[in-house]
C-alpha cells in the first residue's frame, strides 16, 4: 500500500466510493476501517440491511469466490471474516429491531468425539457474511445437542463438521435420529470436514457434502431458494 492510500479519509469519500473501499478493507481484513465505514453509512441514513447487503455481504462475496478459485487462503480469508463480523457486530442490534430479513437460520458445531473447530468457525463466519443467522453450537456435539438447539432456534440448516475419521460416522446416527423422530425433512443438513467426500454425504443421507466453506454458502443459498419455493407451490 502506498502512503497515499493510507491518506483515504473515510468519511470525505461519497457513498458509492466508500462501498468500494469497504469491499477493498473487508479483502485486506482492515477490521477498524469496516466499524468506521460501518458507522458512517449508518449517520448517513442508510438502512442496517442495505449496509449489510451493499458493502458486506458484497465484500465478502468476493472473498469467498477468492477463495474457492484458490486466489485467497484460510488466514486471509479468517482476516476478512473477523473484519465483517466488528461491522456485524454494530448491525445485529439494528436489524434486530428493524426485523430485517435473513436468508435463514443454521445451527452448526462438530461431532461428537471432535474438538476440531478452525473449519467450522470458517464456514460459520462465511455463513454470517452472506446473511445466514448462524449458531454456532461448537465442538464434540452429540445428537441432542444438535436437535435441541435446532428445534429451539427454529433453524432452517443444521451443519456437521468432523475433522477424524473415527467421528465422521457420527454424521449418520444423527441423522438417522431425525428420521427416527420424522424431523429430518424439516432441516437442510450439510456436512464438511477434510476427510468426508460426496459419496460419504450421499451414503448417510445427508442433504449435501460442502468441501470447503465458500461451497457451503453456495449449497445453503441454492437449498434455502429450493425450500422456498416448495413452500410457496404448497
Amino acid at each position: 500500500m502506498s502512503d497515499e492510500e493510507d491518506d483515504i479519509i473515510l468519511s470525505e469519500l461519497d457513498d458509492e466510493e466508500l462501498v468500494a473501499q469497504m469491499m477493498d478493507d473487508l479483502y485486506d481484513g482492515l477490521k477498524e476501517e469496516i466499524e468506521e465505514g460501518t458507522n458512517i453509512l449508518l449517520e448517513r441514513g442508510w438502512q442496517p440491511y442495505d449496509v449489510l447487503t451493499k458493502a458486506l455481504v458484497a465484500g465478502m462475496t468476493i472473498v469467498g469466490h477468492d477463495f474457492r478459485d484458490g486466489i485467497l487462503f484460510v488466514p486471509e480469508v479468517l482476516l476478512a471474516a473477523n473484519a465483517m463480523k466488528a461491522g456485524m457486530a454494530i448491525l445485529k442490534p439494528l436489524l434486530a429491531e428493524t426485523g430485517a430479513p435473513t436468508i435463514g437460520k443454521m445451527v452448526i458445531g462438530t461431532v461428537k468425539g471432535d474438538i476440531h473447530d478452525i473449519g467450522k468457525n470458517l464456514v460459520g463466519m462465511m455463513m454470517e457474511g452472506a446473511g445466514f443467522e448462524v449458531v454456532d453450537i461448537g465442538i464434540n456435539n452429540p445428537v441432542e445437542n444438535y436437535l435441541g438447539k435446532a428445534a429451539e432456534e427454529k433453524a432452517d440448516i443444521i451443519g456437521m463438521s468432523a475433522l477424524l475419521t473415527t467421528t465422521m460416522p457420527y454424521m449418520k446416527i444423527v441423522i438417522d435420529e431425525m428420521v427416527a423422530q420424522g424431523i429430518r425433512d424439516d432441516y437442510i443438513v450439510l456436512v464438511g470436514g477434510a476427510p468426508l467426500n460426496e459419496e460419504f454425504g450421499k451414503s448417510i443421507g445427508a442433504d449435501a457434502y460442502c468441501r470447503d466453506a465458500a461451497v457451503a454458502v453456495e449449497t445453503a443459498k441454492e437449498l434455502m431458494a429450493r425450500k422456498h419455493n416448495r413452500a410457496h407451490a404448497g
